[in-house]
C-alpha cells in the first residue's frame, strides 16, 4: 500500500523528505507540505527543515529505532468485525504492556487474556502505548503521538492484541496523554507553534488556543480518531485533563466528546472518553450543551473513593490522605462520590469540588471509576509497595477489594491485585544522560523531604523495571491463589446482582457500624467491613448461605453477622 506524505510546518521556508538517502523537495500549498511521489509501507523517512538536521514525522505511526530515529510507514489494517462494547459500570483492568508479562509484549499479553475473562474482567485499560524515549518507561512522557512502542513490538502488534481481545469479548482502552509531551526527542516545536506558554507539571501545555480548525487541535483530534476508528480500540482514558489549558471555546474536551459522539454514529458500535480529573466537578461527565461548563466525557475516576477506602484500611493519613481514614469519610465517597464536594482540603488548602446531583439524569454512578490501586497511586508511593505489602493483614485488601468491586461505580483493577502480587510496581524510565541523572536525583530528593528513609529505587536502574514484571507463576501458591479466587467470587456475585436500577446512586446506601466498620447496601446485597478486631454485630439482614461470602472471623446466625476481626460478610438476597 502507498500513503501521500504531509507535514505542518508553517514556519520553514524549505522542506525536504530524507529518504533512501536522498533529500526530495516537498511542496508548499499554505502551511502544508507534501511529497509528491507516495511512500509503500515499510519505508522509513525523515524530514528536513530548512537543511537542519533530520527528524521523525509528527504524525509517524512507527519508530523502530525510537524517537530521534527514522519513522516508518504504516498503513492500519481494517480492524476484526466487533459489536463494540458499552464501558460503563462494566469491570476493567489497568495493564502496562511492558510489566504484564516478562516478554512485555503485545503478543506476550495476548496469552493472558483468557486468565482475565475467567476472572471475570470485561475491558482491559492499556498504560499508555506512543513512543517514548528509551525501552522502558510508564508511558505518560511520550513524544509520538501516533506511534505504538516499539518494544511493545508496534502498531501491528497491538491491532493483534486488540483483535485478540474483542475475539474474547474483551473491550479495550488506550491511556493517551495530551496535557503534555516528553522532553527526550520532542521535536514538535521545530515544526510550528505545538506548544504555548501555559505551564503543567511536566513542562510547556499543548498550544488548543484558537479557533476549532487549528492545526493543533485537529492533531489531537485526529490522534483520537487513529485509536478509535482506525486501530478499533473502544474507549480512551485521558490522562489528568485538569491539566489541559484551553481559553478557546468550546474546550478542546468538549469538542472532542462531540466528535467521538458522531464518530460512534458513523462505526455503529460504543465510544467511551474517560477522564482523569482532579477536579471533583460533577461537570466533567455532563453532557454538552447541558451547561457551560459540561465536558461530555463518558466517566472519570475518582480519587476520592481510592483514598477513602486506603486511608481507613491502611491508618495512612498523611499528603493528601489528610482529610481522609475515617468511617464517615468512607461513608461519604460511597454515597456521595466526592469527599471534597466544595468544603475544606487541608491538603490543598482551599475549598475543592463541587457536590454531584444524586438524582441527575445526566450521569449516574457508572459514571465514576472505583478503585483501590491504580499505576499512581502505587507507582507514586517511594517504592511502588502495593496494599498487601509491608505485613498488611490480606483480610484488609479483602475487604476494601468487596467493598469497591461490589459497589454501583465502574470497578478498575490493576493488574496483579487479584492475587495479592508480590511485585512491586515503582516508577520507572530510560532516559538519556542528559535527564536521566536528573530524575534519579529529583525524585530521592522529593522522597526524602516526605521523610521517606529507606531505600528509593533509582527510575533509571534496569534492576527497577524488572522488579515490577509480573510473576503470573505466583499466582498457584496458596496465599495468593486465595485471594485470587476472593476476587474471582466477588466478580461472580457482582455479575448476579439485579441490573434493574443497579447503577442508581439513590440505591446505595452505606452507614457507619463504628468508628472501624461500615455496611454498604445495594438491592439484593449486602457488605459488612470491619478493620479491627473489636466485634461488630449487624441484625435484621436477609441471608442465602449458598451466596455468602467471608474473609474474617465471623459468625452468621438467623439473619445477623457478627464479625470479629478486620475482614468482611458478603450477603446477597
Amino acid at each position: 500500500m502507498t500513503n501521500q506524505v504531509t507535514v505542518w510546518a508553517p514556519a520553514p521556508t524549505k522542506v525536504q523528505t530524507l529518504l533512501d538517502g536522498q533529500l526530495l523537495n516537498m511542496t508548499r500549498d499554505g502551511q502544508w507540505w507534501t511529497l509528491p511521489q507516495p511512500l509503500r509501507d515499510g519505508q522509513r523517512y525523515q524530514f528536513v527543515l530548512d537543511g537542519g538536521d533530520p527528524l521523525p514525522d509528527p504524525r509517524s505511526r512507527y519508530q523502530p529505532e525510537g524517537v530521534h530515529g527514522p519513522s516508518q510507514v504504516y498503513t492500519p489494517r481494517e480492524p476484526a468485525p466487533w459489536q463494540g462494547i458499552d464501558l460503563k459500570g462494566r469491570v476493567l483492568y489497568e495493564m502496562h504492556i511492558g510489566t504484564f508479562t516478562e516478554q512485555g509484549t503485545f503478543a506476550a499479553a495476548i496469552n493472558h487474556l483468557d486468565d482475565l475473562v475467567e476472572l471475570g474482567v470485561e475491558a482491559v485499560e492499556v498504560m499508555p502505548v506512543a513512543q517514548i524515549p528509551g525501552t522502558r518507561g510508564w508511558g505518560y512522557d511520550g513524544v509520538d503521538l501516533y506511534a505504538t512502542q516499539n518494544t511493545y513490538g508496534g502498531p501491528a502488534a497491538f491491532q493483534q492484541f486488540i483483535d485478540a481481545a474483542h475475539s474474547k469479548g474483551l473491550g479495550v482502552i488506550l491511556d493517551v496523554v495530551y496535557n503534555h509531551l516528553g522532553p527526550e526527542g520532542n521535536y514538535l516545536a521545530n515544526f510550528g507553534p505545538y506548544f504555548n506558554h501555559h505551564p503543567t507539571p511536566w513542562g510547556d501545555a499543548v498550544n488548543f488556543d484558537g479557533d476549532n480548525n487549528s492545526p493543533v487541535r485537529q492533531f489531537v483530534i485526529a490522534n483520537a480518531h487513529q485509536w478509535l476508528v482506525d486501530y478499533g480500540v473502544d474507549g480512551l482514558r485521558l490522562d489528568a485533563v485538569h491539566t489541559l489549558i484551553d481559553d478557546s471555546e468550546p474546550h478542546i474536551l468538549a469538542e472532542l466528546s462531540t466528535r467521538v459522539a458522531a464518530w460512534s454514529q458513523e462505526i455503529a458500535r460504543p465510544l467511551t472518553l474517560i477522564a482523569e480529573s482532579d477536579l471533583n466537578q460533577p461537570d466533567t461527565v455532563t453532557p454538552v450543551g447541558v451547561n457551560a461548563g459540561a465536558r461530555g466525557m463518558t466517566m472519570q475516576w475518582d480519587d476520592d473513593i481510592h483514598h477513602s477506602l486506603h486511608a481507613f484500611f491502611t491508618g495512612e493519613t498523611d499528603g493528601y490522605y489528610s482529610d481522609f481514614g475515617s468511617a464517615a469519610t468512607l461513608v461519604k465517597a460511597f454515597t456521595k462520590v466526592f469527599v471534597h464536594d466544595g468544603g475544606w482540603s487541608s491538603f490543598r488548602n482551599q475549598n475543592w469540588g463541587a457536590p454531584v446531583d444524586v438524582h441527575s439524569t445526566h450521569y449516574d454512578a457508572a459514571s465514576f471509576v472505583s478503585f483501590i490501586q491504580d499505576h499512581d497511586q502505587v507507582g507514586n508511593r517511594a517504592a511502588g509497595d502495593r496494599l498487601g505489602h509491608n505485613g498488611t493483614d490480606p483480610n484488609l485488601q479483602a475487604a476494601s477489594a468487596a467493598l469497591y468491586l461490589l459497589d454501583p461505580f465502574t470497578p478498575m483493577i490493576f493488574m496483579g491485585e487479584e492475587w495479592a502480587a508480590s511485585t512491586p510496581f515503582p516508577f520507572f524510565s530510560d532516559l538519556g544522560p542528559e535527564l536521566g541523572p536528573l530524575v534519579t536525583t529529583g525524585r530521592r530528593q522529593e522522597f526524602q523531604k516526605m521523610g521517606w528513609h529507606s531505600v528509593i529505587p533509582d527510575p533509571q536502574s534496569i534492576e527497577t523495571f524488572q522488579s515490577a514484571k509480573l510473576n503470573w507463576a505466583e499466582r498457584h501458591e496458596p496465599k495468593h491463589a486465595r485471594m485470587l479466587d476472593w476476587y474471582r467470587a466477588l466478580l461472580h456475585v457482582r455479575s448476579c446482582l439485579p441490573q434493574q436500577g443497579t447503577h442508581s446512586l439513590e440505591t446505595t446506601t452505606m452507614e457507619a457500624l463504628s468508628p472501624d466498620a461500615v455496611i454498604m447496601k445495594r438491592p439484593g446485597l449486602a457488605v459488612v467491613a470491619s478493620r479491627s478486631n473489636t466485634p461488630v454485630t449487624v441484625t435484621g439482614l436477609t441471608k442465602s448461605p449458598s451466596c455468602t461470602l467471608a474473609q474474617g472471623t465471623h459468625e452468621i446466625a438467623a439473619g445477623s453477622v457478627t464479625l470479629a476481626s478486620p475482614g468482611c460478610v458478603v450477603l446477597t438476597d
